[in-house]
């Protein structure tokens, strides 16, 4: 097993955060380019931002797909696959010349993006020592992050610098290098255990899951949390493009620099973690997520830009932990479906950050900022009630180890 510290461990690490990167890179790369794109095809904004959403749907429901799969057909092998589906069709969208076939093309890549998010983690609850893997979940979904920032950023610039097309055989050529090292960096597994593929039993385990409370919690607080957190990010750019901030679409794009509080919080989540708990740390995260929302409701640039840093750190601890926390109550269950079990909560996850609008908007078209921030409040508050509950079941754990040991 791999353990803390040892070249092993940092090896692989750097692997699945290059990895990491590559994916949400492609995924968010587009969400900066939506006017170009509107300007390029002659669409509308709303026809333009399918490019983007029409991923992260098909990414989320493809995640079901590759957890099973790669239960029965093995880890590193099948990424590498899915990580070349990436870089091949971040290449031909650069040869685009209608707009249909960039959705296609799109929602192909959406497929392919699943790969890595729905296996990566059961590949670590599998290869690493227990306290190794809390900390290396935590490092990987720093990857997440710097790809979410990097992304917006490579599509921003470039875009205006380059060009549409040139932006994407830039980032193909990106996601080509990833695609090298991470097959170089990574490890083989040497602790996975094949189990037959077949419908009934891929049903079987997913309700296995749906029915194990302590997964089933921490798959709400994961999509919870990701529903209002990702769709603030959308209502505030709105509210920063109005007087009296008007700010450019370029400035606006660098507050998502803020997402590097995140990535701070996900390195750092594995080590809290080991010292105070996984239910702990989510209960922090949502905490700084609700205290976050209300500084931003005194609308100076300063403490939007404060408060949204805060809620950064805040969402990207609470995921962090929980997804450790999927992982490892996936490994001591009797059927050890690890990676149906993670891609179960990035499907609740993604699902949250689609449907999260539906719910922010009339509450964004009534009262404007205070009506989104007053209707993140209602479901943060939820969340912490459901971090609470699995903070209590932690405690009783504890006490019954504890028992046993006298």
């Amino acid at each position: 097993m791999i353990q803390t510290g040892s070249k092993t461990f940092w090896r692989a690490n750097l692997a699945l955060l290059i990895g990491s990167f590559m994916v949400f890179a492609n995924v968010y790369v587009t969400q900066p380019l939506l006017p170009m794109i509107a300007s390029k095809f002659a669409i509308s904004t709303l026809e333009a931002n399918a490019s983007f959403t029409i991923t992260t749907f098909i990414l989320g429901f493809s995640l079901l797909i590759f957890g099973p799969l790669s239960d029965a057909l093995g880890r590193k092998w099948l990424i590498l696959v899915t990580m070349l589906g990436i870089t091949i069709t971040t290449l031909a969208l650069a040869l685009v010349t209608h707009y249909q076939d960039l959705l296609i093309l799109r929602g192909l890549q959406g497929f392919f993006l699943a790969g890595l998010p729905a296996i990566a983690i059961a590949y670590l609850a599998e290869e690493y020592q227990s306290d190794a893997m809390i900390i290396a979940v935590g490092l990987y979904i720093a990857g997440n992050s710097l790809g979410g920032i990097g992304g917006r950023l490579i599509g921003g610039f470039l875009g205006e610098w380059q060009g549409l097309s040139n932006t994407f055989f830039i980032m193909a050529g990106i996601s080509s290098l990833c695609l090298i090292s991470f097959a170089y960096l990574l490890p083989n597994s040497q602790h996975f255990s094949a189990k037959t593929l077949n419908i009934k039993t891929v049903l079987s385990n997913f309700k296995h899951h749906l029915t194990n409370k302590a997964l089933v919690i921490a798959y709400f607080i994961g999509g919870l949390s990701f529903f209002i957190f990702i769709n603030q990010y959308s209502y505030i750019t709105f509210v920063l493009e109005a007087a009296p901030y008007s700010l450019t679409s370029k400035l606006i794009g660098m507050l998502f620099l803020t997402y590097l509080a995140g990535t701070f919080a996900s390195s750092l989540s594995g080590k809290l973690a080991l010292k105070y708990s996984q239910p702990s740390c989510m209960m922090l995260g949502t905490s700084l997520l609700i205290l976050g929302s209300l500084i931003t409701l005194e609308l100076s640039l300063f403490a939007i830009i404060f408060g949204l840093t805060m809620n950064s750190f805040g969402f990207f601890l609470t995921h962090s932990t929980a997804s450790a926390w999927v992982s490892k109550q996936a490994s001591q269950s009797k059927v050890k479906a690890n990676a149906s079990a993670s891609a179960l909560y990035l499907t609740f996850y993604y699902m949250g950050a689609s449907f999260g609008s539906f719910y922010l908007d009339p509450f964004w078209q009534a009262y404007g900022w205070n009506g989104v921030v007053m209707a993140s409040l209602f479901v943060l508050f939820i969340i912490l009630l459901l971090d609470l509950s699995l903070f209590k079941a932690h405690l009783a754990t504890d006490q019954h180890k504890s028992i046993k040991l006298i």
